[in-house]
């Protein structure tokens, strides 16, 4: 009964997330964030469950979404990632035996990965794969010894080094941000946020490369000290953690240079699609089956706010997304194609957990990255 009652929880949520309920409207005057009122389902609704596991980690989902085509260190990069699933289930066997076949990818294909980093990086990246076959013969000892806390350990080394070799493989912003969007901050690349919170420090990067719109509002906020002082304005649990209402009657962030609400445009980058859609949800395009390049399944994600009645109407206020297994599995996120996802919280989930309601960003602060932002194009 308990696990039936979770069940038509998440069955809950799930229509509650359909008709709108992370809004801004709470701004508007509810003390509740986003009222949740009666609206046309879109048509056709379908709930699946796509294959293969969803990814919930953010670190991994960043690495996912870097734009490469690299498929041998990516073929590295998943075997690695993919232990998780042997770890969690003690086969240490499968755990011995993908060790060994990333030793051997490592060997055979090292020249096709560093073919495709620029010259002047190459020195590092060669550093780094040696590392990484290096760290192999303590993980496959471990596994003889059962130790999985050093694997796991070991394992996250190692991928940390696999994505410092993944970015240096993206030498140029892939696509043009559409001309209407100029007058608006563009992230072209990945910037990395420090924030100071009431109950301890969060660490997030933001994503550029899948919401550069997005993503070159908020780092442009943050540098304005926009967030310092910021109250957490709604806290469901595991559900999401919302901020980012100034203080007066506006909704969101006001340029006092232009005295007018600043509003980003609803920004998602589709698998497979060479740049984000703007300006619609993939229900409204019809292509509600398709995945978001970076989508809501992993513990703090990040997403952007907006009315409810408005898709390119977010400002400022955002939310961390608190991932919870077992009411939101994969294929029942109603939130993926209908909210931007612009970063994730890579260090300081365990301080994540803890806020609610009531606390605040004390400070927030770029501390890597800032060299990506590019200012607007003013006519």
């Amino acid at each position: 009964m308990q696990l039936l009652n979770r069940w038509l929880t998440c069955l809950t949520l799930s229509f509650c997330l359909l008709t709108g309920f992370i809004t801004t409207e709470s701004a508007l005057g509810s003390s509740t964030a986003g009222s949740v009122q009666a609206a046309p389902l879109p048509t056709p609704l379908v709930a699946y469950l796509p294959p293969g596991n969803a990814i919930t980690d953010g670190r991994a989902l960043l690495r996912y979404s870097l734009p490469i085509d690299n498929q041998d260190i990516r073929a590295v990069q998943e075997q690695l990632e993919g232990l998780s699933e042997w770890l969690r289930s003690k086969r240490w066997s499968p755990i011995k035996r993908d060790i060994t076949k990333i030793n051997r990818l490592l060997g055979r294909r090292r020249q096709a990965i560093l073919e495709d980093i620029p010259e002047d990086r190459q020195a590092l990246a060669s550093e780094y794969l040696d590392d990484i076959r290096a760290g192999l013969e303590p993980m496959l000892a471990a596994a003889d010894e059962r130790d999985r806390e050093s694997i796991w350990i070991k394992r996250a080394e190692l991928l940390s080094k696999i994505g410092a070799i993944e970015e240096m493989m993206v030498t140029e912003f892939p696509y043009e941000v559409p001309e209407e969007y100029r007058d608006l901050p563009q992230l072209k690349g990945r910037a990395t946020i420090a924030f100071e919170t009431t109950k301890g420090d969060i660490t997030a990067v933001i994503d550029g490369y899948t919401a550069p719109v997005t993503g070159g509002n908020f780092v442009d906020l943050v540098q304005r000290g926009f967030y310092d002082g910021m109250p957490f304005i709604r806290a469901e649990d595991n559900y999401v953690l919302q901020t980012g209402d100034p203080d007066g009657p506006e909704v969101g962030f006001v340029d006092p240079d232009t005295g007018e609400y600043r509003a980003v445009p609803l920004e998602i980058l589709v698998k497979g699609d060479d740049a984000p859609i703007y300006g619609a949800t993939l229900e409204e395009l019809g292509r509600y089956l398709e995945d978001p390049v970076l989508p809501f399944s992993a513990y703090g994600v990040m997403g952007m706010a907006r009315p409810e009645s408005d898709v390119n109407g977010g400002s400022s206020q955002f939310f961390f997304f608190l991932f919870e297994p077992e009411l939101t599995p994969a294929g029942l996120n109603l939130l993926d194609g209908r909210y931007t996802v612009f970063g994730s919280v890579v260090d300081g989930k365990e301080v994540l957990q803890n806020l609610g309601q009531g606390d605040r960003i004390l400070s927030a602060e770029v501390v890597d990255g800032l060299e990506n932002l590019v200012e607007p194009q003013m006519t």
